[in-house]
């Protein structure tokens, strides 16, 4: 009995009739969604945590703004209302002035300073593993720990600050008592809390840049400050830019140092924006005024996030 080709290419017992292309398709398909299935999962649940602890919070904001609302009475809408009252508020202009002031300052201190630390951090040799970990211990202690921390330091009797003062034979300083040092004091503090972060970003980006550009450097005859100057700012430069709209974006939104150590005071003068919205919705039950000041705030931090946006793009490019 003769036996035809395809008999020969067919493998033995097997009578099933060869996989249609559609049933290969399905089966590719099915398992594709199976593998991606719980990654659909966790990216529904960051959506729906996005939109209700993100989204909504903003949306509802600007609703308030716009409403006479304490929670007890039924909400009524009055226009421009809520933004004329903050506004006319004496405290309103000391608000965004002490927030610009304390931006300012932090730019100076706490912009600097951790560009500086990850430059010698960078230049050494040894121990790096554990000056890094230092560095970056603050940023790992809960804020109100940090804040509280310093309460100590800046007490008026008691406080390690002004025991060093003494040590000098200076005489003590009322750190949070008074209009003229109440504020510089929680600039030092938001940059000691923060300045692990900075630093370890900063180094990462040096550590980026070519050894070839150190090594032309130092055959040229340059020094640890020429190098920095015409070595490493221009290559970080944009790190820098970014790090600096950053850190106006955060410290434009200051609140747990004025409310845990000062409340605001002495006479207003650490009061912030972000504090003073936290005193019309909470101490003085007036929502839409709250509202009305965060809206105000969010635009000008918009402002800055969409300057931030475009250095990145740049960046990336």
């Amino acid at each position: 009995m003769a036996v035809t080709e395809e008999q020969v290419r067919r493998p033995r017992g097997t009578g099933a009739a060869d996989p249609r292309p559609d049933d290969d398709h399905r089966g590719a398909l099915r398992r594709a969604v199976g593998r991606n299935l719980t990654a659909y999962g966790f990216l529904c649940g960051a959506l729906i945590c996005f939109g209700l602890f993100s989204w909504y919070p903003m949306v509802r904001e600007v609703i308030l703004s716009f409403q006479e609302n304490n929670f007890v009475d039924p909400p009524r809408w009055v226009g421009f209302d809520n933004f004329r009252s903050v506004i006319e508020d004496p405290a309103f202009r000391s608000a965004w002035l002490n927030t610009a002031v304390f931006s300012g300052l932090a730019l100076v201190i706490g912009y600097a300073v951790p560009f500086v630390l990850a430059v010698v951090l960078n230049e050494l040799k040894h121990a790096k593993a554990y000056l890094r970990f230092v560095v970056y211990l603050p940023v790992m202690l809960p804020p109100a720990v940090a804040v509280l921390l310093f309460k100590w330091f800046y007490d008026p009797g008691a406080g390690l600050f002004n025991q060093v003062l003494d040590v000098f034979h200076l005489p003590p300083l009322s750190w949070l008592d008074s209009t003229s040092t109440a504020l510089v004091s929680l600039v030092l503090v938001s940059t000691w809390m923060n300045l692990g972060t900075g630093t370890l970003i900063y180094l990462a980006a040096l550590q980026s840049i070519p050894g070839d550009l150190y090594e032309s450097a130092e055959l040229d005859g340059a020094g640890l400050f020429r190098r920095v100057w015409h070595v490493t700012i221009p290559q970080t430069k944009l790190i820098l830019l970014v790090m600096l709209l950053l850190q106006v974006v955060a410290t434009m939104q200051v609140f747990i140092e004025p409310y845990l150590l000062t409340g605001g005071g002495p006479e207003n003068a650490t009061v912030t924006v972000a504090y003073l919205m936290y005193q019309y919705a909470f101490n003085f039950g007036d929502f839409g005024g709250g509202g009305a000041l965060g809206l105000m705030l969010m635009v000008v931090l918009m402002v800055f996030s969409a300057i931030y946006l475009r250095v990145s793009r740049e960046e990336a490019r």
